[in-house]
């Protein structure tokens, strides 16, 4: 059985940031991590694209500028401030990029897998 979550207010200023390259640009990544479950603030700056197709299912949330969600089968999306995807585990490898910068609220965890 899992450790519930209690009751917590997150004050993100106190998280602290960690670096992740993409093939071109920058990630920040800000982390919460419960059991089977990982709650992140991540920026990508200018001109961010990812290094990998990643197939891992996501709850992503644009908190500020846009992005492209590019699907493996050539599919794109462009995303702006107050819209969200979703996607399960193993269904849609995808990758992001942005030209101008992008804040992100990205959960993903077990409740994902198929």
């Amino acid at each position: 059985m899992k450790k519930p979550i209690e009751y917590q207010v997150i004050n993100w200023a106190g998280i602290p940031k960690t670096e992740h390259k993409g093939e071109s640009g920058l990630a920040l990544w800000q982390t919460l991590q419960f059991e089977g479950l990982r709650v992140r603030i991540v920026e990508y700056s200018k001109g961010y694209l990812a290094d990998h197709w990643c197939s891992m299912g996501h709850i992503v949330h644009c908190l500020e500028g846009e992005f492209v969600s590019e699907l493996q089968n050539g599919d794109r999306q462009v995303l702006k401030k107050g819209m969200t995807y979703i996607a399960s585990d193993d269904v849609s490898s995808h990758r992001s990029s942005t030209e101008t910068g992008v804040v992100l609220m990205i959960i993903d965890g077990d409740f994902l897998a198929v």
